[in-house]
């Protein structure tokens, strides 16, 4: 066998193993939206076969009998909501971070590192007498100044990483032209940014969407909380609305999907680009 057909050989054998991954992984999304079309008794009768009407019975039920479009509101303001102060922040801070290169700079950078090296779970019982105390357990304030607080170690390193790329003397010449420190950074800064903001909201973005813990632990019981928490309230522990959990997770699963098509290539960009300047 000749070398280019090895390496021919070779080709193929990692496309046909990235199309099992591929297939491996939209499975369970694929599983989900099929089964979000079908009764209850369907789902029970024959979960893996195809619907055999355009049944739309298990949304209409969510949407108008219970709380549910009320828990999509939650979400949508709890990520929304994060994700802006996430991207008002974070940067300002990367960019104060790498640009100052200053002894306390550098050991807040490392506070923030260590941050991220400490479980949830270490410190979850006294973070939620910190809320307590600040009147911001009970309401959405709470969870969002959490995922806020909670992503400026990683935000920061992605940051930093990325703006060791970005030349200095761009920013030197608009300071000659008289433009302030907040109008370099908004100006010429920030939009050079582009990328790496993506890859954090798409990140982040995922994480807060998906979040079951803390809305579950920290919104007020009796009431609607997020879209993944409503969802596992049809989880019994001897029988399950399977119909009602399909729809909710479809519901949830389509705004994710249309953010990340969107932002897809500025997500790949940002990775790899703070992966090689880092």
């Amino acid at each position: 066998m000749t070398m280019q057909a090895r390496k021919r050989l070779i080709d193929v054998l990692l496309l046909l193993f990235t199309l099992l991954i591929a297939v491996v992984f939209f499975f369970p999304i694929f599983f989900s939206l099929m089964s979000a079309f079908k009764s209850n008794a369907e789902i029970m009768r024959d979960a893996i076969a195809f619907p055999k009407s355009f049944y739309l019975g298990s949304f209409k039920y969510l949407l108008t009998e219970t709380e549910f479009p009320r828990a999509i509101l939650n979400s949508l303001i709890l990520t929304a909501i994060a994700i802006f102060a996430q991207v008002l922040i974070i940067p300002m801070a990367g960019y104060a971070i790498e640009r100052r290169n200053a002894k306390w700079t550098k050991f807040v950078f490392l506070y923030y590192l260590a941050g991220m090296m400490i479980p949830f779970q270490a410190y979850m019982l006294p973070l939620f007498k910190e809320l307590k105390m600040f009147g911001l357990y009970g309401n959405l304030a709470g969870p969002i100044v959490i995922y806020v607080s909670g992503a400026v170690g990683f935000g920061c390193l992605l940051y930093t990483s990325f703006m060791k790329g970005i030349p200095r003397e761009i920013e030197e010449a608009a300071e000659i032209d008289g433009c302030t420190r907040y109008g370099i950074f908004w100006r010429i800064v920030f939009p050079l940014l582009g990328p790496c903001t993506a890859s954090m909201v798409v990140l982040n973005g995922l994480g807060i969407w998906n979040d079951y813990l803390m809305p579950m632990l920290v919104l007020p019981s009796g009431q609607a909380k997020t879209m993944v928490v409503e969802i596992f309230r049809y989880i019994g522990e001897f029988s399950s609305r399977w119909d009602m959990i399909f729809a909710g997770t479809t519901m949830s699963i389509v705004p994710v999907l249309i953010v990340f098509i969107s932002l897809q290539k500025y997500f790949v960009k940002g990775v790899a680009a703070g992966a090689i300047k880092g």
